[in-house]
């Protein structure tokens, strides 16, 4: 099934499994519905199954959001107490469509709970309580993690997912992986079709092909990510670096949310220290699994990181909240940083990654070799350091599901061909109206991606430019917009990198006697090039700060493009 297909399917309010490989598009198909909703007028809760994926689409886990909690079991008493919460029962009366991601590692005891506790808050014996459901993920990928002695079951399973009756929306297209060898080889994984010519394939791929790109390495046990980070950091020359981690809200929360962010409570970090972002920030340019190298500190101590494609991004600290009815219950701060020569498997779910070295060797549920290699683009970018006999197993009742799930895309998808021209929006506006929204156009659509939460700040490189342009010094932007002057001197470079500042409105910001410091500056940077600023640093004997540095090389640079025919100095 297409994307198109899929939104088309989405806007019906039908409930819905949304799932296909990974790189398929699942990530990209609901934050465009969500976009919808929130042009329609319409209240979406967004959850997850896990913390860790929570912090990734900035969302609740389905655990805090619906009051279950841990208990996979409710008795009625149970019940009793969690419709009495005042907090739980007006976010679930609220909500209109309720979306889960990565279902797959929520059990089917939990889903069942979650079911029961919206019948009851709703008073509605309808699946959920009426509420539209939206399911996402991809069962292949890690299953539920379950206390010992307990029987897992898969969400599919589940007396509530029968209910629910969802339509498969099975995505067909490939945005992640283009060699076809390999994606050959993940789909015998999925079939449980795997033969000794796949073993073959993966023992051969000693080495990753891509040039002056660094993988990171994938274990499945968390002593072996640590050892292996502690051990690269400390072969490193230079000072360490240390970030604390801050929060504030409830302490359980707050708690919760540390535990499950992929950054660190104390982020240590050097120069040449290999690191991967954690979060997205379109704007900026990274998203969560770009790895990059850090290559200085910033005047008030900011990392500076390169990435694989060259991009220089000087980092600000970003949070990771969780938010009941637009208030923020908990957050925490810190840099969206971890050190990346290693990370556990369970923590790549859901990431794409450049270039890997994969261990297998200890792999000890079903669907760790599958999530581990489909991190990867292609076989270029994958080396294999081991492999256990069990490690491409997938579990059978996946398989079968599997199969299952195909037939019934097909099915929505053949409905959904044969409906009259017009048919389908007319169902789109219906569902719409009768949640109390109005039917969005085009344009709302466009001007509602910015509420969502890859895309909700505005320009902020413009409210810096308009800023500079009323001669405000770097200090005193960075109080107006409670920000570092690290970043605003970030701000600046690609306001000049874009063509957005000139030459003229760069003057205002030169100190006093700056025709002889740039001077030496300049010749620095004709030396040694305008890539990093440490080498230019250096060349003048430390004289100058990083900010000047920056402010001569910006200038520099406009020189050499002739500032777009302006004379720059």
């Amino acid at each position: 099934m297409t994307q198109d297909r899929a939104l088309d399917i989405l806007k019906t309010g039908a409930n819905v499994f949304l799932t296909g490989e990974p790189g398929a598009g699942k990530t990209y198909v609901i934050n465009q519905y969500i976009n919808f909703l929130e042009a329609a007028g319409l209240h979406v809760a967004v959850t997850a199954s896990t913390g860790i994926a929570a912090t990734h689409i900035g969302g609740m886990t389905i655990h805090s959001w619906s009051g279950v909690g841990i208990k996979d079991y409710l008795s009625p008493a149970d019940l009793d107490f969690i419709a009495s919460k005042e907090k739980v029962v007006k976010r679930v009366k609220a909500t209109q469509v309720l979306v889960i991601d990565e279902i797959s590692m929520l059990d089917g005891k939990i889903l069942n709970s979650v079911d029961k506790i919206l019948r009851t808050i709703r008073n509605s014996e309808e699946p959920f309580g009426g509420i539209q459901v939206v399911c996402i993920g991809d069962f292949f990928q890690l299953p539920p993690v379950t206390r010992q002695g307990d029987i897992m079951t898969y969400a599919f399973m589940s007396e509530a997912w029968l209910s629910l009756k969802p339509l498969i929306c099975y995505l067909s297209e490939q945005h992640r992986q283009a060699d076809e060898i390999f994606l050959g080889l993940l789909g015998s994984i999925r079939k449980n079709e795997i033969e000794e010519e796949h073993y073959t394939l993966l023992e051969e791929q000693k080495e990753i092909g891509y040039e002056d790109v660094e993988p990171t390495r994938l274990y499945t046990h968390n002593a072996d990510v640590d050892l292996v980070n502690n051990e690269k950091l400390a072969e490193l020359p230079g000072k360490i670096r240390k970030f604390a981690m801050e929060g504030k809200g409830g302490k359980p929360l707050i708690e919760g949310l540390m535990k499950n962010c992929l950054s660190p409570q104390m982020l240590e970090l050097k120069e040449d220290a290999m690191v991967m972002c954690t979060k997205n920030n379109f704007e900026v340019g990274y998203v969560n699994g770009t790895l990059a190298r850090v290559i200085e500190f910033a005047t008030d101590g900011s990392p500076v990181i390169e990435t694989t494609d060259g991009k220089r991004i000087t980092m600000e600290t970003t949070s990771w909240e969780i938010k009941e009815d637009d208030k923020t219950l908990a957050q925490i701060t810190q840099y969206p940083l971890r050190l990346a020569w290693a990370i556990t498997v369970h923590k790549s779910q859901g990431m794409s990654l450049d270039a890997a070295e994969i261990d297998l060797s200890r792999a000890f549920v079903y669907g760790q070799g599958y999530v581990a290699l489909s991190r990867v683009r292609s076989l270029e970018g994958l080396k294999v350091l081991g492999m256990s006999p069990n490690a491409l197993q997938v579990d059978p009742l996946v398989v079968a599901a599997d199969v299952r799930f195909h037939a019934l895309t097909e099915e929505a998808d053949e409905a959904f061909e044969a409906m009259e021209p017009g048919e389908a929006e007319e169902m789109h506006e219906r569902f719409v109206v009768s949640q109390g929204g109005k039917m969005p156009s085009e344009d709302d659509v466009k001007k509602a991606k910015k509420n969502i939460q890859y895309a909700k700040k505005t320009d902020t490189y413009t409210l810096t430019k308009e800023l500079m342009l009323t001669e405000k010094s770097i200090k005193e932007i960075a109080n107006e917009r409670d920000m570092t002057e690290a970043t605003v001197w970030s701000h600046v470079e690609k306001l000049v990198a874009d063509g957005a500042i000139t030459a003229s409105q760069l003057r205002y910001l030169e100190p006093a006697k700056w025709d002889g410091m740039k001077s030496e500056l300049f010749a620095a940077i004709d030396e040694h090039g305008d890539d990093k600023l440490k080498p230019i640093y250096e060349a003048c004997d430390e004289e100058y700060d990083y900010n000047l540095v920056r402010l001569a090389r910006m200038q520099w640079q406009l020189a050499q493009e002739g500032s777009g025919g302006e004379q720059p100095f």
